[in-house]
Order: C-alpha cells, then sequence, then structure tokens
C-alpha cells in the first residue's frame, strides 16, 4: 500500500500504523506452513537479505496473533477508508511488477488540475495485482473523462489486464 492508504486508514479509521515514522509504500508479509520454526528461519533469512540489499529501511513482524490481526486490517479496511473521502473510481489491474506503481503515478499526474482530486494505490505483489483508486469529492464527467480510457491504455501498453483479482463484470 502506498503512504496515503496508510495516512487514510490512520485518520478515517484510527488504525495505527506498527512504524513511527511515515514511508512512501507499506508491504505485508503473511507466511504459512507446516513447520513454525523452519518457517520462521527462512522468514528471518529473506528479512535479512531484504534490509542488506536496501530494499526496506524499516518492519516490524508480529510477536502474537492480535499484532498479526492488526496489521491485516490495515490492509483490508483500506476499502472502507477510501470511501470517507469521497467518490471512488476504483480499477483492479495486473501489471508486470516493474511497472506496478507507475500506473498510479501516471493517473496522478492526468488529475493534478482536478481539485480535491486524491489518486493511489495497493494490492498484491504476489500475483502482480494493482487496486488503483482516484477520489474526487462527488462523481465528476470530467474526472471520468481523464481516467477512462487512459487507465484501460496505459494497462495495454504495459501489457497488463483489466481483469487482475476480481474479474469483469
Amino acid at each position: 500500500m502506498d503512504s496515503l492508504c496508510m495516512t487514510t486508514v490512520n485518520d478515517s479509521l484510527g488504525l495505527a500504523s506498527p512504524l513511527e515514522d511515515k514511508h512512501n509504500f507499506y508491504y505485508i508479509v503473511e507466511t504459512s506452513g507446516m513447520n513454525e520454526a523452519h518457517d520462521m528461519e527462512k522468514l528471518e533469512h529473506c528479512i535479512e537479505r531484504v534490509f542488506e540489499e536496501g530494499a526496506a529501511d524499516d518492519g516490524v513482524m508480529a510477536t502474537s496473533r492480535d499484532q498479526a490481526r492488526h496489521m491485516m486490517a490495515l490492509r483490508e479496511n483500506i476499502a472502507p477508508a477510501l470511501k470517507t473521502l469521497g467518490f471512488n473510481y476504483k480499477y483492479d489491474v495486473s501489471l508486470p511488477i516493474t511497472e506496478m506503481y507507475s500506473l498510479v503515478e501516471k493517473i496522478q499526474d492526468k488529475m493534478a488540475g482536478v481539485k480535491d482530486s486524491l489518486s493511489l494505490g495497493y494490492g498484491h505483489l504476489g500475483d502482480n495485482n494493482l487496486h488503483l483508486n482516484v477520489i474526487t469529492p462527488s462523481y465528476d464527467t470530467q474526472a471520468l473523462s481523464l481516467i477512462e480510457p487512459f487507465v484501460y491504455e496505459e494497462v495495454a501498453k504495459l501489457r497488463g489486464s483489466i481483469s487482475a483479482e476480481h474479474g469483469v463484470v
């Protein structure tokens, strides 16, 4: 999730970030396995590599089920928190992982002239799924004309799919 998602969940729903500092992105990693000691050893090794390679500069590991539930609640409550900000234009796309956030940045640029608009993203890195959200105070045909067909054209250029996790309805 990007920083705007975290801030919105914090401010709108009172769910505190487990990290003291603000960051551009937050990643929640959930694992499961058959041998807890072995699984923990592998996870710790993975986390060490992430920090050694500079892919992260801060982190926290849940040490109880309550802490793990709180971390997952941050992710699971993004959509309800975003509803408190205004009208949501939602897109569920899949993109190559190297391009995942570029669509959010492009739509932020495109929406720069729309008063009080926000553009943000969150998703699932494991399956290259991005939940792109554009928010305006109320439904706005001008905003929609900037978003569509732009989002679909960009997804096609990036060799992604417009029907990621939830499919096409």
